[in-house]
């Protein structure tokens, strides 16, 4: 797999744009970027992504249609752990400390029935 740790933020902003489109030309990722860069390096940076494996392109009439390789629910597997081991000393109690500090006051009854549904879950598998 692809590693996305390696993607600077720009590439990482085309491959949102990606994988909300689920397929895009250069024109169509240029146009669902906010403060896109020129036509010319949005497609400069999709052929890194091409050569990254990140992406991979198919012709359409007379364009490149561009689309990601990897499901999101993977690549966000890859970069969430990596965003814990870098920011939270490869501590997942740590970053889900963090992430309820932040968002504790913004979550609804039902998110949090949720999730401590799924903290009991976790415990009865790991026993």
């Amino acid at each position: 797999m692809a590693n996305a740790d390696q993607l600077s933020r720009r590439e990482r902003q085309l491959m949102d744009v990606l994988y909300r489109l689920e397929q895009a030309s250069a024109k169509e990722v240029m146009n669902n970027l906010q403060d896109a860069p020129s036509y010319s390096s949005v497609r400069t940076l999709l052929g890194k992504l091409v050569e990254k494996g990140h992406i991979d392109h198919k012709r359409q009439g007379s364009k490149y249609v561009y689309f990601p390789l990897v499901a999101r629910t993977e690549a966000s597997r890859s970069a969430l752990s990596n965003l814990v081991k870098t920011f939270f000393s490869d501590s997942p109690y740590l970053a889900v400390n963090s992430l309820l500090d932040m968002s504790v006051n913004e979550m609804s009854e039902q998110e949090l029935d949720e999730l401590d549904r799924l903290i009991k879950q976790k415990k009865s598998t790991t026993k």
